[in-house]
């Protein structure tokens, strides 16, 4: 009786630790991990695989491969999935506070500062703007060399690319993403699937089914909430939420969704939304942090928590709802032939934002093309870390301010 109840005793102290030692885990990552998805997983790699043995080989693989499959931030997921694994669904949620919470602080400081002081004009801000440039250009460069491979895909990335710069609605990237995907899985329907290894996760499919009806749910009710009421609060809710559910494609590709679904609204001039995204690049952790510099901008600490909070919440209720059904969906011919045609049309998307507004914005005359060939050079041959080149752009911002 004794022995029963001390064993009991000990399984909050446990769980407790476990979770304590995802949260310093996550934690260090969210304030070390520089560079972008592809850098994170690498980060995540060594810390939890390598160091700490939280997973072994084949399941991380499994993992980062459900995650490149789900729409929304790859790393995140991962993250989240490897929390969800080592101290259940609080596990999770811990493991994205710590990987998120640094960057979001960070994001809303800059904010404070970008109002406060009015230095949406000066060089240093510029800079960031051509950096940014260089930034995507550069994730436009890796994303389709391995997403668009062949003539199909260039093709249906550069027509997704014109029918976004010409026909910018809310619901045209949507619309894309799906006839992509109907396109890829006619076309590539016949592509061999190679054999994978069974992924173990402890969460129930009907748990996971609620999941993924929570997220249907939201995706198609918020919109209509927004359309009967004049809450700016659902509105901001409903803009954030769907920029988190529909990016196939990682952190860049959230930047035009996000840049229409708050510029026209008037919750940040085009110049501050650049400003905020290129300072961005300069902390570590996930790129969908951006969300808290824009809720700054449209509703203040709350707004930075509403928006936050909306972008990332689809990513935890799919990878949630993902997991117990992996085994079947990524041995089917079919669901691999529909994401090689969404992946090609997200490059066709962020190539679009290369342009609007990124180029349209920033390289207003020769000097700054120069400035950004740098950061660009910067980037891809000297392979120098993101936030030493947004340091040195707003350095450049700086001087071609003086002349």
């Amino acid at each position: 009786m004794k022995t029963y109840k001390s064993s009991t005793d000990n399984l909050p102290k446990k769980r407790m630790q476990a979770l304590m030692e995802v949260l310093v885990v996550s934690t260090k990552l969210g304030l070390t991990s520089f560079g972008g998805p592809a850098a994170h997983l690498g980060y995540f790699h060594n810390e939890y695989i390598r160091k700490r043995q939280w997973m072994d080989e084949r399941s991380y693989a499994d993992l980062v491969a459900l995650c490149q499959f789900l729409p929304g931030p790859a790393s995140s997921q991962v993250g989240i999935g490897i929390g969800v694994i080592r101290a259940g669904l609080l596990g999770g949620v811990t493991a994205w506070l710590g990987f998120t919470l640094p960057s979001v602080l960070a994001l809303i400081m800059f904010a404070f500062l970008l109002k406060g002081f009015d230095i949406s004009s000066t060089g240093w801000i510029h800079g960031l703007k051509i950096v940014a440039v260089a930034i995507v250009a550069q994730a436009i460069i890796g994303m389709g060399q391995k997403l668009t491979p062949d003539k199909k895909r260039v093709t249906i990335a550069i027509i997704a690319s014109s029918i976004t710069l010409m026909w910018q609605t809310v619901f045209s990237q949507v619309l894309l993403v799906v006839a992509a995907g109907l396109i890829g899985l006619w076309m590539y329907r016949k592509t061999p699937v190679l054999d994978a290894s069974d992924f173990s996760v402890s969460i129930s499919r009907v748990f996971a089914m609620l999941c993924l009806f929570i997220f249907l749910v939201l995706l198609f009710v918020l919109p209509l909430l927004r359309q009967f009421t004049d809450n700016g609060w659902i509105s901001l809710f409903d803009s954030f939420y769907r920029s988190g559910s529909l990016v196939f494609g990682g952190g860049h590709v959230v930047l035009p969704i996000l840049e229409r679904e708050t510029v026209p609204a008037g919750w940040v001039s085009k110049d501050d939304f650049l400003a905020g995204y290129g300072a961005a690049q300069a902390v570590p952790g996930p790129l969908f942090t951006f969300a808290a510099y824009l809720g700054v901008m449209a509703k203040g600490v709350l707004g930075a928590i509403v928006a936050t909070f909306a972008i990332f919440l689809p990513a935890f209720l799919l990878i949630v709802g993902a997991l117990p059904f992996w085994n079947s969906l990524r041995k089917s011919s079919h669901i691999q032939g529909a994401l090689m045609g969404i992946n090609a049309a997200v490059v066709g998307i962020l190539l679009a934002a290369l342009y609007n507004p990124l180029w349209t914005t920033a390289i207003r005359e020769p000097a700054d093309f120069a400035l950004a060939s740098i950061m660009f050079i910067m980037l891809v041959f000297w392979k120098l870390p993101p936030w030493v080149v947004v340091i040195s752009g707003a350095a450049g911002g700086v001087l071609l301010g003086l002349f």
